[in-house]
């Protein structure tokens, strides 16, 4: 048994240093970056902000808006192939390309077989591939086993959180590892098994492993604000990949459902009559992959072997996702002002954080 001391810190943790700078505005920074990949030949300029592929976030609609954007997405494993292909034909035809959809697969083979049949069209060129334990057996054989048979694939994996296993995958095949356990809003990893790492900490170790061999990495989740995707980008990560941030939109999958609540105020109905005032508001379900609903929904139920990982919360309904997309960008915009990074790629660069044990009045609470 070992004990590692160093300090472990979450986004929560930190702040960036402001630095004098040379930007007068916002908009003389530039948040679209041209990417050159390890294993894949080709070249993709955009923002690294990445749709969790979760059944909530990894929809066709949520595709489409953030592609508007230059934004990638990741989407579901639980489309089926047809489905699949009919969406990338569309929007190939909108787009122009499918440059920016990653389509999901786990390791069974039962996924490789549908994700021949999504390849074999040659209608899509970027994989992810997503299993809750990274450091199985089975990822890096079905990583070799992916680029083996589609070489110029641009190839994401995960999920982990130390640099040796980084540097593992991507010498391997991957393109981008995909790092992260436990931080999402609605995993239970952590609480259930007590496995997990704050993950400010693991994107730089992380990054530091990967751009070492050549290779890049995918923060995933932990982010809860704007501010929250600048600091994974400072801290080393080439694309950072969302979740909860998402969710509860128009274009977000999920259940909607709508609850009434009591105002405290009251109507009146006629001189003699009064009634209180009924309030509706709209929410949808977003919920872990992992959790027993997720099991239930999609994997005929929990098996006996395993426990729910996750859990189902109910958001407030956002309306169009494109107003949160573009808070996000501004946000990191701003970041690049503050701290004199004038691409995108020049973050980690200009980068100092302070610690800190507290980043955020809430006296009002936590919403804008």
């Amino acid at each position: 048994m070992r004990i590692y001391d160093d300090v472990q810190l979450d986004y929560c943790d930190v702040l960036l240093r402001p630095k004098r700078s040379t930007l007068a505005s916002r908009s003389e920074v530039e948040i679209q970056r041209l990417y050159h990949f390890k294993w894949c030949p080709r070249t993709i300029t955009a923002t690294g902000i990445v749709s969790a592929n979760m059944f909530t976030t990894g929809t066709f609609e949520l595709a489409r808006a953030l592609q508007k954007q230059r934004l990638f997405s990741a989407l579901h494993k639980h489309y089926s192939a047809e489905d699949l292909i009919t969406f990338l034909r569309d929007n190939q035809k909108e787009f122009g390309s499918n440059e920016l959809v990653f389509v999901s697969s786990g390791v069974s083979d039962a996924d490789f077989e549908k994700l021949t049949q999504v390849m074999n069209t040659g209608l899509v060129q970027n994989i992810c591939v997503d299993v809750a334990n990274g450091y199985s057996p089975y990822l890096l054989n079905y990583i070799r086993k992916v680029r083996q048979m589609w070489p110029e694939v641009l190839l994401m994996a995960g999920n982990v959180v130390t640099g040796d296993m980084c540097e593992d995958l991507i010498l391997n095949g991957a393109d981008i590892v995909k790092v992260g356990i436990g931080p999402g809003s609605v995993c239970t990893t952590r609480k259930l098994t007590g496995v997990g790492r704050p993950q400010f900490s693991t994107v730089i170790e992380c990054a530091d492993a990967a751009h070492g061999t050549g290779g890049m990495i995918c923060a995933d989740g932990g982010c809860t604000v704007p501010g929250d995707v600048c600091k994974a980008l400072c801290a080393g990560a080439d694309f950072v990949m969302l979740g909860g941030m998402l969710a509860g939109h128009a274009e977000s999958g999920g259940e909607m459902t709508e609850k009434s609540f009591q105002t405290g105020e009251v109507n009146l109905i006629d001189d003699k009559t009064c009634a209180l005032k009924i309030e509706q508001k709209q929410y949808k379900k977003f919920y872990g992959m992992s959790s027993q609903y997720a099991q239930d929904q999609h994997y005929g139920g929990m098996k006996k072997y395993r426990a729910s990982e996750g859990k189902v919360v109910e958001i407030p309904f956002r309306g169009p996702v494109e107003p949160t997309l573009l808070s996000i960008l501004g946000g990191i915009r701003s970041c690049m002002t503050y701290i004199g990074a004038k691409n995108l790629k020049d973050m980690p660069k200009c980068a100092t954080f302070y610690r800190v044990n507290r980043q955020l009045n809430t006296i009002f609470g936590n919403e804008s």
